[in-house]
């Protein structure tokens, strides 16, 4: 399943073209990073259990948290384990409790022993990167960015944006949506549920006192903005002129079609994000108990990986009417809110069409040149020759700004390699110098350099 972080591409894309230059230049190396890990996960089944079947959540969690120092290597040096003391440094404290707190919910409210179901220890890893503009799930750990100090602060520091992150990791063990278009919208949405219900019910607030805001603690006093995202209000969330103005719509007459960010995932996650806080503010109380539960139950119940959003508003509803009756005030409440935002289950409508992927023939021309010998090697081939995860990788790398701002960065030194890569459609031509580039960039590089046929 695809790698999931919480800001997402077109915010940090936004930010590399902004005039700004050091925020520019820390979104093209998060949005470098990105492109590079975000297809190279551990498939689930592959995974062995680490804690026995036989866990309970009477145990309760079990943390343990790392510190990566700066660099790229994961999990980093173990600095807190489960039951240790706080330490001197609040993000390694942040991530400690954020897990605890996330743990907690999935126990406590839903009946579920960690993510997995199965008391799936909880590891995250701190300070990775050097101001890394994000936070993302692995499939196996957290794993937290410091942010540049400039748009965004260290990201631990948000209580939401830790349960966000770690419901996909609940997602990839029950309903395993497919991460593009509808489904992919429907996983971000389902993390964003379950992250705010985890900060909703650690303040005791219920639907009403709470703001449905998702990371509001990021953001500097520098933005213009409160968040990444509102439920209440999607589309209202900033409007900066590094950042650009948040682009959910609230409503299926405004649904986004398109081919970036895996089908707009982070964008149109907006629609179904205002149903359900349609819903939980009708139903009243908090949001973590009745529509919580119901949203459970969707969850971990039977559904396709590939559900969209008529789909999984009939399933809501069925849902609540099996928890708490066809006429209850909850399973009107939910039919009514699906109602509110235009997405209709069954006749009366449908969901727009997916947009089609983007041309699998367009040519690359990669090169590296250098070294002390002069030596250069270069290979020219189409995306649909490359392996799925490294053509999507490539596709972020050719259509985002992250390359022409690492190579206006980097500066020609004696004997240094230097990575070209040239494409007619879209148009680019770049040479970047190897010093810039992310680890997992080069690694791309060079494997599809080493590539036979």
């Amino acid at each position: 399943m695809t790698r999931c972080s919480i800001v997402p591409p077109h915010v940090l894309a936004a930010l590399a073209r902004s005039a700004q230059a050091q925020p520019a230049l820390v979104a093209a190396r998060t949005l470098a990073i990105d492109a590079t890990l975000r297809h190279s996960r551990t498939p689930v089944g592959s995974r062995p259990s680490l804690v026995p079947s036989e866990v309970t959540p009477d145990q309760g969690p079990r943390r343990t948290i790392h510190d990566a120092h700066g660099s790229e290597d994961l999990p980093g040096a173990v600095v807190r384990s489960e039951g240790e003391p706080p330490s001197d440094d609040p993000a390694v404290d942040e991530a400690y409790d954020g897990l605890g707190l996330t743990w907690e919910l999935w126990a406590r409210e839903y009946g579920r022993n960690s993510l997995d179901g199965a008391g799936m220890p909880l590891v995250a890893t701190v300070h990775y990167a050097q101001d890394y503009d994000n936070a993302f799930w692995d499939g196996a750990q957290m794993v937290f960015g410091d942010g540049d100090g400039e748009i965004f602060t260290r990201f631990t520091a948000s209580l939401d944006v830790i349960g966000h992150e770690l419901a996909h990791g609940v997602t990839e063990h029950t309903a395993a949506l497919v991460y593009r278009g509808q489904p992919g919208a429907l996983n971000e949405h389902v993390s964003d549920v379950f992250g705010v219900l985890v900060k909703q019910r650690h303040l005791g607030q219920s639907a009403d006192e709470a703001d449905w805001l998702i990371g509001a603690e990021l953001l500097t006093a520098s933005v213009q903005g409160q968040a990444l995202r509102s439920m209440a209000a999607p589309g209202t969330a900033y409007d900066d002129p590094r950042m650009g103005k948040d682009p959910q719509p609230a409503h299926m007459d405004d649904f986004v079609r398109t081919s970036d960010d895996n089908g707009g995932v982070h964008i149109n996650s907006g629609i179904p994000n205002k149903a359900f806080h349609l819903a939980a503010t009708a139903i009243g109380g908090p949001a973590w108990e009745a529509t919580g539960l119901i949203w459970c139950d969707v969850l971990t119940g039977e559904i396709a990986t590939d559900c969209d959003f008529a789909t999984f508003a009939a399933l809501t509803v069925a849902a609540a009417q099996a928890r708490y009756g066809e006429g209850s005030t909850q399973a009107a409440a939910v039919a009514d809110d699906w109602q509110q935002v235009g997405v209709v289950a069954g006749e009366g409508g449908s969901a727009p069409a997916e947009e089609t992927p983007a041309d699998e023939g367009a040519l690359l021309r990669l090169s590296r040149s250098g070294g002390v010998a002069g030596l250069s090697r270069s290979r020219e081939l189409s995306l649909g020759e490359l392996p799925a995860p490294d053509a999507r990788a490539f596709r972020s790398l050719i259509e985002g700004p992250q390359l022409p701002r690492l190579a206006a960065e980097g500066t020609s030194r004696p004997d240094a390699l230097c990575y070209g890569l040239r494409c007619e459609r879209p148009e680019l031509d770049v040479q970047v110098a190897e010093s810039v580039l992310p680890r997992a960039t080069r690694s791309l590089f060079e494997r599809t350099l080493r590539r036979e046929g």
